[in-house]
């Protein structure tokens, strides 16, 4: 039991008064504190130090990229929406998608994070395009593949492509293959290597 004189005092409810500025409590002037009801220090004559916003935040993306992909969710062409139908809702053996993410400086059709492969649907004017390979390159080297269909492959030959999207994901489709427009990451192709090996 502790003694009378070092008994902690009961809890009061009410604050102590503030002192007024100038007057000494406990060896500190209150001049140095903000007055009631300001979390920060607005001025030198308030005892702080003026608050210097030198750098503005850096912007994670580049301004408007999420309008564009908004749009572009909005305005998706026919064989994407046909492919959605079959992607959502982990309609594809339990496995999620998301379609038009933001990745780095890039916009992608659709990609199973937790697979990390990215599925991209071109048009007539991606063939031969420079800016896909290296848009692939980007990807690859962040840790992505990427199955690239023809918009063409997933209108008249829809259970085709729903098969070796499953194949990739699975882990069955692990090397690059141009006639099947694959492109793995490094890490991946790497992995299907150490497995043949044992």
């Amino acid at each position: 039991m502790l003694p009378l004189a070092h008994a902690p005092s009961p809890v009061s409810l009410r604050e102590p008064p503030s002192p007024r500025r100038g007057e000494e409590v406990a060896g500190i002037t209150a001049a140095l504190f903000s007055p009631a009801g300001r979390r920060w220090p607005e001025g030198p004559d308030e005892g702080g130090f003026p608050v210097r916003n030198s750098r503005q935040p850096v912007p994670k993306r580049r301004p408007g990229v999420t309008q564009k992909a908004r749009a572009l969710r909005e305005n998706e062409t026919e064989a994407e929406y046909r492919l959605w139908g079959y992607l959502r809702n982990r309609l594809l053996n339990g496995y999620k998608f998301s379609r038009q993410i933001l990745l780095g400086p890039y916009i992608v059709d659709f990609v199973c994070r937790k697979q990390r492969l990215i599925i991209e649907l071109d048009g007539s004017q991606h063939a031969n395009s420079q800016h896909d390979v290296i848009r692939t390159n980007w990807l690859n080297a962040h840790g992505y593949s990427v199955l690239r269909f023809w918009n063409d492959e997933v209108l008249k030959e829809r259970g085709a492509v729903l098969d070796t999207i499953w194949t990739a994901l699975e882990g069955r489709l692990f090397a690059r293959c141009e006639a099947m427009r694959f492109y793995p990451a490094p890490q991946s192709e790497n992995a299907a290597k150490r497995e043949k090996q044992s």
